[in-house]
C-alpha cells in the first residue's frame, strides 16, 4: 500500500517542477519588459542642452528669459552666447554649433536661408541717443550729435544698430564724425558709460540696462528707425526639435511679458 502512496506526492512534486520550469523564462520576459518600459520612459525625458546664438542688445533680457524657460522645462538647459548679428552670422556660416538664432534685424537673418528654419520675429526696438550720466553736453536731438566738439560713437554700418543709425541720421540729413564704430551696441554704450564719449547711438533697451551710468535722449517716432527682432532653429542643430519648442516659447505670452519688462516693443 505504500508505495501507492508515495507515487502521488512523487508526481506532484515532478509537475510542480515541470510548472516552476515553464514560468521563469516568463517571468524573466516581464522582468526585462518593465526593464525596457523604464529605460524608455526616461528616454523622453533625457536632458537636452542648447546653444542660442542672441544679438548683444538681448543680453540681459535672455538671461532673464533663460532661467525662466530652464524653471518651466526641467532638463533643458539654455546658454545664451551673444554679439553683433554680422558676427552670429559669421558664426553661423562657419558651422559653429549652435541651435537657435536670433538677430537684431530682418536683413541679417534673411541673408541665412539656407541655414535657418522659418524665422518668427518675437520683438521690435527702437533707437535712442546716450549720453554720459547728467547729460554734461546738454544734447537734446539728433542734428546735436553734428558738433565737432562732440565726442560721439556709433556701430559699424555692418551692424544692425549701426545701419539704423546711419538710416535715421541720413534721414535728417546730420553729418556725425564718429571718434570709433563699434562692433556692437554693447561696445558702443560701455564708451559712454565710461567717459570715453559724450554720446552715441542705441537702442532703448540698451540704454535701460544702466540708468546710473548714461542718460537716454528719446528720438521722436517720425525720425526714428524700428529694429525687428527675428528668432530662428538652425538647421544644423542636433536638437531640433527642443530648438523649435524654444522658437516657440519666445511668442508665448510669459515670454512677451519679459521682453515688455525689459522695454522692447510687440513683434
Amino acid at each position: 500500500m505504500s508505495p501507492k502512496f508515495s507515487a502521488r506526492p512523487v508526481r506532484r512534486t515532478a509537475a510542480a517542477v515541470a510548472t516552476a520550469a515553464l514560468l521563469l523564462p516568463l517571468a524573466a520576459c516581464g522582468s526585462d519588459d518593465d526593464s525596457d518600459g523604464k529605460k524608455d520612459a526616461g528616454s523622453g525625458s533625457k536632458d537636452v542642452s542648447l546653444t542660442v546664438l542672441a544679438a548683444s542688445s538681448l543680453t540681459d533680457v535672455f538671461a532673464t528669459a533663460e532661467k525662466a524657460y530652464e524653471k518651466d522645462h526641467p532638463g533643458t538647459k539654455i546658454t545664451v552666447s551673444p554679439a553683433g548679428s554680422q558676427e552670429l552670422a559669421a558664426q553661423v556660416k562657419q558651422g559653429s554649433p549652435a541651435d537657435v538664432l536670433v538677430t537684431a534685424d530682418t536683413k541679417t537673418m534673411d541673408g541665412l536661408k539656407g541655414e535657418t528654419g522659418q524665422p518668427t520675429v518675437i520683438a521690435k526696438n527702437r533707437l535712442v541717443i546716450a549720453t554720459r550720466d547728467g547729460n554734461p553736453e546738454k544734447v537734446k536731438e539728433l542734428k546735436d550729435l553734428a558738433d565737432s566738439k562732440l565726442k560721439v560713437v556709433l556701430a559699424d554700418d555692418t551692424v544692425p544698430v549701426g545701419r539704423y543709425s546711419k538710416q535715421v541720421l541720413d534721414k535728417q540729413g546730420v553729418d556725425v564724425k564718429p571718434v570709433s564704430k563699434e562692433a556692437n551696441v554693447r561696445s558702443v554704450l560701455s564708451k559712454v558709460e565710461l567717459g570715453e564719449a559724450d554720446a552715441g547711438i542705441v537702442y532703448k533697451t540698451d540704454a535701460a540696462t544702466a540708468p546710473d551710468k548714461v542718460d537716454a535722449v528719446e528720438i521722436p517716432d517720425a525720425q526714428n528707425a524700428v529694429a525687428s527682432y527675428p528668432a530662428a532653429t538652425l538647421k544644423g542643430s542636433k536638437n531640433g526639435d527642443a530648438a523649435a519648442a524654444f522658437v516657440k516659447w519666445l511668442s508665448t505670452p510669459e515670454a512677451q511679458k519679459i521682453l515688455r519688462d525689459a522695454g522692447f516693443q510687440k513683434p
